[in-house]
């Protein structure tokens, strides 16, 4: 039986297309009983792979798989394009597959073999995929259905990066902070009516944007006291906010979120090479990430996180691994690595696009170089004991790696581990934020989402207060 192209069938081939540059195929798919057979056509050559279906699996899925892995089985073995280190695995959360095999009772070694033979996984990512999966195990286990994370986005920043495709804005005028933390707080006020009439516990709280410490004193101090007053009950764990810039992490903003009870913040140098930080538009430098991770660290006990970005223009291997050793020299109590994604909206992509500038113009380094800086820096983290908890992918990365946050044992971000699992419900509040919740009973995330454009989000609140409040009755008023 030929398989008509579905949309999902053009949307795999237009990933592998893109995953090895391929300017055009020619491709058919045949399901003869369990057996996918796959021909692709390149030129006037005709190639052909066949796949059998797991029958233990989902059909529709498995059909799905087995094109992608015949055709990119083709393209390897056949057309001699370079495997790339995921293999077929294209998804944002690719530890959610590795969850659901533990859960039916896979062992560590079977899941890795898996992951190799059915995704076409690089055994290197496989042991990775494999590892972060067994250490969220004890987070995930601390949630049940009236267990929640609270996330609220503050959509500002005081600059705006060159790779930056997040819905933020440049801090705008004081009337206009006034008006979004207006609706803010109606905002968080519904949140809080829904926590109480469902008998919620919030389990962490994440703070983040945007940069929320771009936000004037003032302002701060009322989004900080509003949380608290809002969502901290006996029942929490972890209290976040993501400084982010050191530009904006001032004595007395580490003075609100020590009174406030914030147990976990970021600076997010990205790199320490200041050619770097002036190139990608960041108005601090390495010395102002320096001083307010000191500032920071004398103040409180609290974990403090750093991000870095690999693939960032201009830089190579070894200005990463001096960014790197610099950041590991402060001992953070966790790190995030980042793989630059090129995504639509931001500066970058929008000037490659419109043929401003050239991809030559911002000197990317190769994906084989940032899969050097993802592996030396993998290396220099273990041996500094630090251990991998949370990964996600994203379209368009350099490499086609991953993005990972690496932890001190015990340092382990609640927040980051439950969004990324999809098990928990996420309640959204503030810019851009989206309400996640987990319906169990049909085993499926239902989603409702806030306008990313802030006039939107200014003018129709309580339009999606609404919708959240409806999303939620839909799932809980009858459990």
């Amino acid at each position: 039986m030929k398989i008509e192209t579905t949309e999902v069938i053009r949307k795999i081939e237009h990933e592998l297309k893109t995953l090895f540059n391929i300017e055009e195929i020619i491709a058919e798919h045949d399901l003869e009983g369990d057996i996918i057979r796959s021909r692709l056509q390149v030129g006037d050559k005709i190639f052909e792979r066949a796949g059998s279906i797991i029958p233990t699996e989902n059909r529709r899925a498995e059909i799905h798989r087995l094109i992608k892995k015949n055709l990119y089985s083709i393209f390897v073995e056949e057309l001699g394009k370079k495997p790339a280190p995921y293999g077929i695995m294209h998804g944002v959360r690719p530890t959610k597959i590795v969850h659901r095999w533990f859960r039916a009772g896979f062992d560590r070694a079977t899941v890795e073999r898996r992951l190799s033979d059915e995704y076409l996984v690089s055994d290197r990512k496989a042991r990775l995929l494999t590892e972060v999966a067994a250490r969220q195990l004890p987070i995930l286990a601390s949630s049940d259905e009236r267990t929640i994370g609270i996330y609220i986005g503050i959509p500002f920043c005081v600059t705006r990066c060159l790779y930056c495709s997040f819905p933020s804005n440049v801090l705008p005028s004081e009337t206009k902070i006034a008006e979004f933390m207006s609706a803010l707080e109606r905002d968080i006020d519904s949140a809080r009516s829904l926590v109480e009439r469902y008998g919620f516990r919030v389990q962490s709280i994440y703070v983040g944007g945007g940069t929320p410490t771009s936000l004037p004193d003032d302002h701060f101090e009322r989004l900080l006291a509003w949380t608290v007053g809002a969502f901290v009950g006996s029942g929490l764990e972890e209290f976040t906010v993501e400084c982010g810039r050191p530009d904006t992490i001032t004595p007395s903003k580490i003075e609100l979120m020590k009174r406030f009870g914030v147990d976990r913040v970021s600076v997010n140098p990205q790199s320490m090479q200041q050619r770097t930080l002036d190139r990608i538009g960041r108005r601090h430098s390495p010395s102002d990430i320096i001083r307010a991770f000191n500032e920071l660290r004398r103040a409180s006990d609290w974990s403090i996180n750093m991000d870095m970005i690999l693939g960032l223009p201009g830089e190579r291997l070894d200005d990463v691994i001096d960014s790197l050793e610099k950041v590991l020299a402060l001992e953070p109590d966790d790190v995030t690595l980042h793989a630059l994604a090129l995504k639509r909206g931001s500066r970058m992509q929008m000037e490659l696009d419109d043929e401003v500038r050239s991809p030559a113009d911002f000197d990317l380094p190769s994906d084989a170089e940032v899969r050097r800086m993802a592996e030396e820096s993998e290396a220099r983290l273990r041996a500094a004991n630090y251990e991998p908890y949370y990964l996600y992918r994203q379209g368009y990365m350099s490499g086609q790696i991953e993005n990972v946050g690496w932890c001190r044992a015990g340092a382990e971000g609640i927040y980051n581990v439950q969004i990324m699992d999809e098990q928990q419900t996420i309640i959204g509040i503030g810019g851009a934020a989206s309400t996640k919740v987990a319906d169990k009973k049909n085993a499926r995330l239902q989603s409702s989402f806030h306008p990313k454009d802030l006039t939107t989000y200014l003018r129709d609140i309580d339009h999606y207060i609404e919708k959240r409040a409806a999303l939620l009755a839909s799932i809980y008023d009858d459990a």
